[in-house]
């Protein structure tokens, strides 16, 4: 069978489509319910939130495929929010004035789990690249900072 023709599941506990397993699980910390949203290929959910208990009062409302595309917009939502988030984080940038003309000074951190490590660059503010050197990741990029290198000459940081 090839990727494409892999069947989905679709049922009240467990719903598949548009990269995403939708799974109704126990609520660990009480009586109900909750629904853990899972992108395709990743083994930890995306989102985890309350389910709705069905009529009986005691087992979930089973899933549906409008409640599984209200799901998925939300999860996908959460998802984009954290990766801007975390590009926000690892990726910095201001202007500074020189004496003859004005910079962008980026910071770009790579969270390497062995080595993390950060790249510092400044170009002009036509976006070429003037200058680029490696620092470290816990590197402080503020006006200061970039202003002192600047009157550098964009020379390695120690």
């Amino acid at each position: 069978m090839s990727d494409q023709e892999v069947q989905l599941i679709q049922e009240d506990r467990v719903w598949q489509a548009k990269e995403w397993t939708a799974r109704v699980i126990k609520n660990e910390d009480d009586d109900g319910w909750a629904v853990a949203m899972y992108k395709d290929g990743q083994a930890e959910p995306a989102l985890v939130g309350p389910w709705t208990m069905g009529r009986d009062k005691k087992n979930p409302k089973p899933l549906d495929h409008n409640a599984f595309n209200t799901l998925v917009k939300t999860a996908s939502e959460f998802v984009r929010r954290h990766e801007q988030q975390l590009h926000a984080t690892l990726n910095k940038n201001l202007i500074i004035n020189g004496a003859e003309m004005d910079y962008k000074i980026c910071l770009q951190i790579i969270p390497d789990e062995d080595e993390p490590y950060a790249y510092l660059s400044a170009f002009d503010l036509d976006g070429e690249q003037i200058a680029k050197i490696k620092v470290r990741p816990d590197f402080k990029l503020n006006q200061a900072s970039a202003m002192k290198w600047m009157q550098q000459e964009f020379a390695r940081i120690d």
